[in-house]
């Protein structure tokens, strides 16, 4: 049986509209609860959603607040939306470098602070998503790691912070078949013979913590192929 949420629950997930985000959201909704979407692109199946560039952390707070005021509440919050162009760190434009922490860890943080009060009214669930490169550093990736090694220390303190009130799990992901690598130059995707997960499997992830019950937390996952090269 797969986990689930309970009925008619609201999810608030950070990027929805597409990669892990978007698999969140269609299990989610597959499980009887309502998804809503903070994305800069409309979500699939008319998901209540508000348009936001995250890197905007106090229009991502504005988002968040706007979505549980419309809901009625939230029972949990799922940040999903992630970002990252590698380069040397000389080569990577300061606006480009700044933004992706900005997005990866900042506004991680903004939407939180925003969905507190929220999610303490409902005993609700944080899910954070970090990434392998959150706890294993490589070489043209010093902003995402920057920002990933940053999500896992401001989600192991929040933890600490939130026990007894609202629970707190670090999602660490492996590579996924997503469009994340898309638009990145040629010797930074993935080659043909690349094991990546499927995201609807790291969403499955997503729901067993979700399923948990009030004082039952699953502090942190790593979810990865077995042949994941970033981990450990």
């Amino acid at each position: 049986m797969t986990a689930g949420v309970p009925s008619g629950a609201a999810v608030l997930v950070t990027g929805g509209s597409s990669g892990l985000g978007a698999a969140v959201v269609a299990a989610v909704a597959r499980s009887g609860g309502r998804p809503l979407v903070i994305d800069r692109r409309a979500p699939g199946d008319g998901v209540p959603w508000v348009e936001c560039d995250l890197a905007d952390t106090r229009a991502a707070e504005d988002a968040t607040r706007q979505l549980a005021e419309r809901s009625g509440g939230l029972d949990a919050v799922v940040t999903a939306a992630g970002m990252d162009v590698p380069g040397r760190l000389a080569d990577v434009p300061a606006d480009t470098w700044e933004r992706i922490v900005a997005v990866d860890l900042l506004a991680t943080a903004a939407v939180i602070r925003a969905a507190l009060p929220y999610l303490e009214a409902s005993r609700g669930t944080i899910v954070t998503v970090a990434s392998t490169l959150g706890v294993k550093a490589v070489s043209d990736a010093t902003a995402y790691c920057a920002a990933k090694f940053g999500v896992v220390g401001f989600t192991r303190a929040l933890a600490a912070e939130l026990a007894g009130t609202v629970g707190v799990t670090l999602l660490i992901p492996g590579g996924m078949r997503t469009a994340f690598f898309d638009e990145r130059d040629e010797r930074y995707r993935p080659g043909a013979d690349a094991v990546l997960n499927d995201p609807a499997d790291t969403a499955a992830a997503v729901m067993y913590a979700l399923s948990q019950p009030p004082g039952c937390a699953v502090r942190e996952m790593v979810v990865c192929a077995e042949q994941e090269s970033s981990y450990p």
